[in-house]
């Protein structure tokens, strides 16, 4: 008599958010859950994970160890990306994890969140005509992962993520002219040097909450909708724009746009500024976007491996 199907449980910890998703051995969503902790708050300043960003993180933690635990799970894995990689504190935050959810969190390179973003990019949207190249813009960092097959030709990494960028340079609300021209500088030398040509894309694959949160202002919807954002294909132009009127904005008026989520509010313009600075080197004239991302791709990997 077959028992309980297998149960995985993957967890991304970002600079901004920290999700999680629970598959079961068919692939089913079973849970998909995300949190806006900003574990990653003044990072790129002091080099450190803040202490109120450390409880924060842990209390979401609490929260995905009751569901893990109520699902059954039989896998856990625990990516920590950007903020970790950064901080001279990390050891306390692998403690604290590892504490409440009883596994330890591997804190992954800049090529290995980029192959698992294109990983989960892959399986959520076969058959896209390639070259891809999937763009996934994180809190601290952003992949730019470029292939035709089922695991990428080249990928690369850059420090030059929504709330990395805010806290950097967008200072204002709303940003001064000096501030967002200092801030697109800072990306553009971050392209400059990036291996991985956004131009070299037939088609370009945006993954993670930035891209995700602006599909959904450029489709107009009355508030955030996974199942319509997933696999839309958005102009090029709509998405300059939206990013134009975004840099443009305060952060309480972009609070009241009921696609975004509140706490995207602050730094949701950094993002749409790298958005749209790698598709002004970009060739496709539609942006594709794609809810599976890094998340799946883990999850996938504890079913797979």
């Amino acid at each position: 008599m077959r028992g309980q199907p297998v149960r995985v449980a993957a967890i991304d910890c970002g600079t901004n958010t920290i999700k999680l998703l629970v598959l079961d051995e068919d692939g089913a969503d079973l849970e998909r859950e995300m949190r806006i902790v900003r574990l990653g708050q003044d990072v790129d300043r002091t080099g450190r994970l803040a202490e109120e960003a450390l409880e924060r993180t842990f209390a979401a933690v609490e929260e995905y160890a009751d569901l893990v635990a109520r699902h059954g799970v039989d896998r856990v894995r625990f990516c920590a990306t950007s903020a970790t990689r950064d901080a001279a504190n990390a050891a306390d935050f692998a403690a604290g994890v590892r504490a409440r959810l009883g596994v330890a969190p591997e804190v992954v390179s800049g090529d290995e969140e980029a192959a698992l973003a294109w990983a989960g990019a892959k399986r959520g949207l076969p058959g896209l005509a390639g070259p891809v190249v999937v763009l996934d813009i994180g809190g601290g960092s952003t992949e730019l992962v470029l292939g035709s097959g089922p695991t990428p030709d080249a990928a690369h990494s850059m420090d030059i993520g929504s709330v990395r960028m805010t806290e950097r340079h967008l200072r204002s609300d709303p940003p001064t002219a000096p501030e967002v021209a200092a801030c697109v500088a800072d990306v553009d030398a971050a392209l400059d040097t990036c291996p991985v040509d956004p131009g070299a894309a037939v088609t370009m694959v945006g993954v993670a909450g930035t891209v995700t949160t602006l599909a959904a202002g450029v489709m107009g919807l009355t508030s955030y909708d996974r199942s319509a954002t997933h696999g839309a294909r958005l102009p090029v132009a709509q998405v300059h724009a939206l990013c134009d009127r975004l840099v443009g904005s305060t952060a309480a008026e972009r609070a009241e746009m009921a696609w975004l989520h509140p706490g995207r509010a602050d730094v949701i313009a950094a993002g749409a500024l790298v958005l749209s600075r790698v598709l002004a080197r970009s060739r496709v004239t539609e942006l594709v976007v794609s809810e599976a991302d890094i998340l799946d791709g883990i999850a996938w990997s504890l079913l797979e491996g």
